[in-house]
């Protein structure tokens, strides 16, 4: 019963790897625009054949399955209680140094030379196992250790407090393999922190300064209702993001001469009141969400400065540009029409990178294979492996999304399930998973080449991808007042 099992979840991972390209990217509009695009896309994925490769990497290999249970060992004896330790000693972004040396500390312990303060981050680190021939492959395991930013204080509500443990089980797992086997290949985990602030976007930073550079592949985890994989094509999680602050000064004043000043908390206000004013006029995949980060000091004194914090969001980052245009000029128009002046920082941004099927797919099946829960049969959006494109866009990766919660992300309930059955089980499952796929990355000369063929093909397309969605995204032209 159970083997037939396993051939039904093969067929289901082979027809939705085939149809994959047809759901792929997120908005009817960029499908319509695309579509020569997807079509192309398509074409490599049938080039490829997914489904026959999937199913000829998960036949029977006893080592394999000696390093995937090695993964479970691990966390099972010491990484999960790391885990918990992290989850309930909250760290936000940039300031995660507790968290940095504990999961250094057990890296150091497996055998891993730490270097810290990689891409010029102090709590950013790379780990590169000593033993081993070295040679290629080299193979990255991206960890995050941030806690979100909450109003009563740092919390682990999206679970990256599991990540550190999750990909340290998968990394030494692979290299203790490498070693005893006397086979080629590198392995080396990149600590990169504040993932969720864009003010920088650390993994940027370090991709420009160089820190991935020579990968072959590189995965990670995170947390999630579900069990899922992203479809092959361009995209990211969360959406193409500008991080932008906008700062109005006026003059100070008593609040009872108020005349005699000007006032930077009714721009800020009237900011908020102009971007409402104009949601009509923005396609609704759109997200504008700010939050007024300074407000004034005295209810007595006119305030002279005020900020506003926003994220700024759309599905690609050719219409972004739009809405972008939008929020601007609306932050201009309240300090026209207030007195004020306002400077606009464009602190941050996230942009689309690229998933393929050759490892999303694989990932998958070895997700449901070692007891994921809540399922998710049909692929989801394409989305690169980290969240600001940059890195995924020049190196192939993949994130493991098995179910870890019964709750969404970013909530308190979240957080309560990082050391609860649930999200032990989950977290055991994508360790377990990771160290399978890295096995096979590693062994398989063949697999790499597919892989990196899926990514190139991929890659070449998306020039083509952005200016049919350049076409398409045309501005109305306002004509002048008669």
């Amino acid at each position: 019963m159970r083997r037939c099992s396993r051939q039904v979840a093969i067929a289901v991972v082979g027809l939705m790897a085939t149809v994959a390209p047809a759901m792929a990217q997120e908005t009817q509009t960029e499908r319509e625009a695309a579509r020569g695009v997807l079509q192309k896309m398509d074409a490599l994925e049938r080039s490829i054949d997914v489904p026959a490769l999937v199913t000829s990497l998960r036949a029977p290999n006893a080592k394999r399955d000696t390093v995937a249970a090695r993964a479970r060992v691990l966390l099972d004896t010491e990484l999960l209680a790391l885990s918990d330790d992290i989850c309930t000693h909250p760290e936000v972004g940039y300031k995660e140094t507790r968290s940095a040396q504990k999961l250094t500390e057990s890296l150091r312990a497996h055998g891993f030379s730490v270097e810290m303060g990689a891409g010029g981050f102090a709590t950013a680190f790379t780990a590169r196992f000593k033993g081993g021939p070295g040679g290629r492959p080299h193979m990255g395991v991206i960890v995050e250790y941030d806690a979100l930013r909450g109003t009563n204080g740092a919390f682990h509500g999206d679970q990256h407090c599991s990540q550190g443990p999750i990909g340290i089980a998968a990394a030494v797992a692979i290299a203790e393999f490498l070693q005893k086997e006397q086979l080629p290949g590198t392995v080396t985990v990149f600590g990169t922190p504040a993932e969720e602030l864009l003010e920088p976007s650390a993994k940027t930073v370090m991709h420009k300064a160089n820190v991935f550079y020579g990968m072959d592949v590189i995965v990670r985890s995170h947390a999630s209702m579900n069990t899922s994989r992203p479809a092959p094509g361009f995209g990211t999680c969360c959406l193409n993001i500008d991080g932008v602050k906008y700062t109005f000064t006026g003059a100070p004043a008593h609040q009872m001469t108020a005349w005699n000043g000007r006032n930077a908390l009714t721009a800020v206000m009237q900011l908020f009141g102009n971007i409402d004013s104009v949601r009509a006029n923005i396609r609704p995949e759109a997200r504008i969400q700010g939050i007024i980060t300074e407000g004034g000091a005295a209810p007595n004194v006119v305030p002279d400065r005020t900020q506003a914090d926003f994220y700024i969001r759309y599905p690609d980052e050719i219409y972004l540009k739009q809405v972008r245009e939008f929020v601007d000029n609306a932050a201009k128009a309240a300090a026209l029409s207030t007195g004020t002046k306002v400077t606009i920082d464009n602190y941050g941004s996230n942009r689309d990178g690229i998933s393929v099927a050759s490892l999303a797919e694989l990932a998958f099946a070895y997700m449901k294979q070692y007891g994921a829960g809540k399922v998710l049969d049909a692929p989801g959006k394409p989305q690169g492996f980290e969240e600001s494109g940059s890195v995924s866009r020049d190196i192939p990766g993949i994130g493991f999304s098995a179910y870890t919660s019964d709750w969404p992300n970013h909530t308190y309930e979240m957080e309560q399930d990082n050391t609860k059955p649930v999200g032990h089980a989950g977290f055991t499952v994508q360790a377990q998973a990771m160290a399978a796929l890295l096995h096979d990355f590693a062994t398989n000369e063949p697999y790499r080449a597919v892989v990196q063929q899926e990514f190139n093909g991929i890659k070449a397309l998306f020039a083509e991808y952005l200016a049919a969605l350049e076409k398409t995204y045309q501005v109305p032209v306002v004509p002048d007042p008669k």
